[in-house]
């Protein structure tokens, strides 16, 4: 499974009048995201225009997780409390939270105390799913084709504009290094 988030990403929290609330964001397709810089170059990631299409249109169970922890569920397509809309410039998600576990409650304590800002995928490319060219010293890594198994919510993603903004309708186990580590040992060459 490979894990990243796209530039320009967002997402929004609203609290609802029954005390769960509906989380709204955007990921963005082609961004670049510089996920290693080095003396022998930068490896730069791209996810193209509709990436992730088969198994959204498909139906496919797609999960909102804290942390891609599939022990701390937030929201599911199958459950009917998670809503994907694909296009090409990017992925919308809905997703309505319940407070009935304790992750929820910890996730959403965490996101109004701007701790959590960022969304990241889960995925898996597909065979022949990507471009790996040289450019300069650099390598381009463009993703144009992947199984999309989850979105989650962390901490730091690995494109830093993935941003999360809290907003209210009424008043009223990772380490930030992992999600980076993690980003930079899926390459394959």
């Amino acid at each position: 499974m490979l894990w990243g988030a796209a530039q320009g990403g967002a997402l929004e929290l609203r609290q609802d009048e029954n005390g769960g609330a509906r989380l709204r964001g955007r990921f963005p397709y082609n961004a670049e995201a510089i996920l290693g810089d080095g003396p022998g170059g930068r490896r730069i990631e791209v996810i193209a225009a509709r990436a992730f299409a088969a198994r959204i249109e498909a139906g496919e169970e797609i999960h909102l997780l804290s942390g891609h922890d599939y022990q701390k569920p937030l929201a599911s397509t199958t459950a009917g409390t998670l809503t994907l809309r694909d296009g090409e410039t990017g992925l919308e998600l809905e997703a309505r939270i319940d407070p009935g576990t304790t992750w929820a409650r910890d996730f959403l304590e965490a996101h109004r105390a701007g701790l959590i800002r960022g969304l990241s995928p889960g995925f898996r490319v597909t065979p022949d799913g990507e471009r790996i060219e040289a450019r300069g010293g650099d390598l381009r890594r463009t993703i144009t084709a992947a199984n999309l198994f989850e979105l989650s919510a962390v901490t730091r993603p690995a494109y830093s504009d993935a941003q999360i903004e809290a907003r209210n309708w009424t008043p009223g186990e990772h380490s930030p290094e992992s999600g980076l580590m993690r980003a930079l040992n899926r390459w394959r060459a």
